[in-house]
C-alpha cells in the first residue's frame, strides 16, 4: 500500500491500541470494579500504549520515506550497462528521468508487450530499467508496509507484556510526552541555524565578489551584470544604502499610522466600550489582518496612489505615481489589526487592583489609563510594535504595487522607492545561476535584513525587561 493508506491504516492501529491499552490495564487490574488498585488510569495506560504504538511506526515510515527514492535510484542504476553508468551526472540524470516517466505512464504489462516487439537495443535497454524500476517500487512498497506494521505491533505486544499493578504508566507516558516537546524546539531551532548558515554561506559568496563595504556603505544599486566583458553594463553597483533607506522609510510612515490608530482602538475597546461592542468589533477589526496583501497592493495603487497625486498636484508639488506614502498608509492600514489587538490584550491582562487604586486615589479614568494601565501594560505595547514593524519590514506586494522599485535614495514620502525584499524577489525570480553576484547578493541583502531584525528584537527585549521590573 502507498504512503497515504499506510499512514491510515497506522492511525487505526493506534486508536485501537488506546483501547486495547485501557481493556489490558482492566484485565491486569482483575475488572473494571478493581481498577483504583492500579498506580495509573487506565486511560494512561491507553494513552502511553497508543503512543508506543504509533510513534516508531511513524518515525520508521518517515525515515523510509526520506531515502526510499536514493535506494532505489542506487539499486537501478547498478544494473544499467556500464556505458550509461560511466555517462555524466547530469547526462545519467536525463537518462533516469526518460526511465520514470517511463515506468509511470506504462503498466508492467504494456512495458513487456513493447520489449517483445521492439528489438531496438537502446528502446529495450530503457525498458527493461523501467521494467525494473516497477520491481523496485513494489518490493520498497512492501518492505514498507510490512516493516511499519510489525513494528507497531511489535511495540504494543512488548509493551502490554508489563503491565501490572505497579506499572508507572503515567510517568512514561509523560516522559514520552516531554521528549516530544523538547523535540519540537529542537527542529525550530535547527531550522533557524539552518536557515543562518545557508544565508551566511551564499553572502560569504558574494562577499569573495563584491566588497562588503562598498555594500553596506554604496549610494548606488544596479544589481544587472553584463554576461560579456565587452558588454555594456560590464560590472554592476551594489550599494544597499538605497535599498534600507526605502525600507525604512515605508515602514516610517506606516507605523505613524498604525501605532497611534491601534493603540487608541486598544484603549478604546479594553477601557471604555461595552462588552457588546467589543465582542463585535474585535473580530471585524481583525478581518483586515486575513486579507491578503495583493488586494491591499491593488487598494493602494488604484485608489491611495491616485488621490495622493492629485492633492499633491492641487498643492503644486511634483508626486510620484507610485510614492512611498502610498504604499506606506496602505501598509500602517494592514498593520492597524497587529498593533490594536495585541495591546487590547496586554491592557486588560493588566490587574484590576491597580485600576481600582488609581480610581479609589481620585485619578480620573483618563489619568488611570495613561499613568497606570499604559506603563503596566509596556512590554505587551512594546511586542506588539516589534511585531508590527517586523511585518512592515516583511511586506511585498504592496511595495510592488504601490511604490515601485526604483532604488532612489530620498527622505521624500512623494517618491518611488523599493525595498529590500523587493530586490530579493527580483533577484530570485527566473532562471538563475548561483554563481554570479547578481543572484548571491539577494542572500546578502537576507543576511543585513536578519541582522536589522534582531537588533530589533534586542531593542526590545531590553526595554521590556526594564519596565517588567518596575511593575513585578
Amino acid at each position: 500500500m502507498n504512503s497515504s493508506l499506510l499512514f491510515f491504516v497506522l492511525l487505526f492501529l493506534t486508536l485501537f491500541s488506546y483501547w486495547f491499552g485501557m481493556q489490558r490495564s482492566l484485565k491486569v487490574a482483575g475488572g473494571a470494579q478493581h481498577k483504583k488498585e492500579l498506580t495509573s488510569l487506565p486511560q494512561q495506560f491507553g494513552l502511553l500504549t497508543a503512543m508506543v504504538c504509533g510513534l516508531p511506526a511513524l518515525i520508521t515510515l518517515l525515515i523510509f520515506n526520506s531515502g526510499e527514492h536514493i535506494v532505489v535510484e542506487q539499486l537501478l542504476t547498478s544494473t544499467l550497462p556500464l556505458n550509461i553508468q560511466s555517462l555524466s551526472s547530469v547526462d545519467l540524470g536525463l537518462y533516469l528521468n526518460n526511465i520514470r516517466s517511463i515506468a509511470n505512464s506504462e503498466t508492467a504489462s504494456d512495458i513487456l508487450q513493447t520489449l517483445s516487439q521492439n528489438s531496438e537495443i537502446k528502446t529495450q535497454t530503457q525498458y527493461n530499467a523501467a521494467f525494473t524500476l516497477q520491481t523496485l517500487n513494489q518490493q520498497a512498497t512492501w518492505l514498507k508496509t510490512a516493516l511499519v506494521l510489525i513494528i507497531a505491533c511489535v511495540s504494543v505486544t512488548i509493551l502490554v507484556r508489563k503491565f501490572s499493578l505497579t506499572y508507572q504508566a503515567r510517568q512514561k507516558s509523560e516522559s514520552i510526552i516531554r521528549a516530544l516537546l523538547v523535540a519540537s524546539s529542537a527542529v525550530a531551532i535547527l531550522t533557524t541555524l539552518g536557515i543562518v548558515i545557508s544565508v551566511l554561506f551564499e553572502s560569504i559568496q558574494f562577499f569573495k565578489s563584491v566588497s562588503p563595504v562598498e555594500f553596506m556603505f554604496g549610494t548606488q544599486w544596479s544589481p544587472q551584470t553584463a554576461m560579456r566583458v565587452d558588454q555594456v553594463g560590464g560590472s554592476g553597483a551594489f550599494g544597499a544604502i538605497p535599498l534600507f533607506a526605502g525600507t525604512m522609510l515605508i515602514t516610517f510612515i506606516a507605523m505613524l499610522l498604525a501605532v497611534p490608530v491601534g493603540l487608541m482602538i486598544a484603549i478604546y475597546l479594553s477601557q471604555y466600550a461595552s462588552s457588546k461592542l467589543r465582542a463585535f468589533a474585535k473580530p471585524m477589526l481583525e478581518v483586515l489582518a486575513g486579507i491578503p496583501t495583493v488586494v491591499y497592493g491593488f487598494f493602494a495603487a488604484l485608489t491611495v496612489a491616485p488621490v495622493i497625486r492629485n492633492m499633491g498636484e492641487s498643492l503644486g508639488l511634483s508626486v510620484a505615481s507610485e510614492s512611498a506614502l502610498a504604499a506606506g498608509l496602505v501598509m500602517g492600514t494592514m498593520i492597524i489589526p497587529f498593533v490594536s489587538s495585541l495591546s487590547e490584550d496586554a491592557i486588560s491582562a493588566v490587574p484590576n487592583a491597580l485600576k481600582e487604586a488609581s480610581l479609589g486615589m481620585g485619578a480620573t479614568k483618563s489619568e488611570t489609563v495613561l499613568k497606570v494601565l499604559l506603563p503596566a501594560a509596556l512590554p505587551g505595547i512594546v511586542g506588539a510594535i516589534l511585531l508590527a514593524i517586523s511585518r512592515a519590514i516583511g511586506e511585498t506586494m504592496i511595495v510592488v504595487m504601490a511604490a515601485g522599485m526604483a532604488a532612489n535614495l530620498t527622505a521624500n514620502p512623494l517618491d518611488s522607492v523599493t525595498t529590500v525584499t523587493v530586490q530579493i524577489v527580483t533577484l530570485l525570480t527566473g532562471d538563475q545561476e548561483f554563481d554570479s553576484p547578481k543572484t548571491l547578493a539577494a542572500f546578502a541583502l537576507g543576511l543585513m535584513l536578519f541582522i536589522t531584525t534582531l537588533g530589533l528584537n534586542v531593542l526590545a527585549l531590553k526595554v521590556v525587561r526594564k519596565y517588567r521590573e518596575q511593575y513585578d
